[in-house]
């Protein structure tokens, strides 16, 4: 089993503040943002902010599918989702940036051992970048809306 991670950045016309705070905002923001892979999202409890439990299906090709119930942590930089599913863990991190933030995400994972963990550390990362990629494409276009 070896760590298998995916990462992508945007650059925000807004106050890192902003962007945390939309970030972080589970009943709106979130579900505004997500493309179709994923699918079934629901606020279990909270909503916004520290402590909110979402679930979703992430359906990362046709074939491959994750049950995703997540937790989520809020610093004044950082929006982490804990999956209690598996050891997926997503962050996504604002720093300032110029006139406004830099927004970085981040997945990871302990993937499978084998021929299957070499196939998922070398396929996952990019299909899971093109998802990151399209999230924070639909942050930046609505918050600079």
């Amino acid at each position: 089993m070896g760590q298998v991670s995916a990462s992508q950045s945007i650059d925000i016309a807004a106050a890192p503040d902003a962007v945390v705070g939309a970030l972080s905002d589970y009943e709106t923001t979130r579900p505004a943002i997500l493309p179709e892979q994923y699918r079934d999202y629901k606020v279990i409890s909270g909503g916004k902010g520290d402590g909110t439990v979402v679930h979703w299906i992430l359906q990362a090709t046709s074939k491959r599918q994750r049950d995703v119930q997540a937790t989520v942590s809020v610093t004044p930089d950082t929006v982490t989702e804990r999956d209690a599913n598996s050891t997926m863990v997503t962050t996504y991190s604002v720093s300032a940036a110029g006139s406004g933030s830099r927004v970085t995400t981040t997945t990871t994972w302990k993937g499978a051992g084998g021929v299957g963990g070499f196939f998922e550390k070398t396929f996952a990362p990019k299909g899971l970048q093109r998802i990151q990629a399209e999230v924070l494409g639909n942050l930046k276009k609505r918050i600079e809306g």
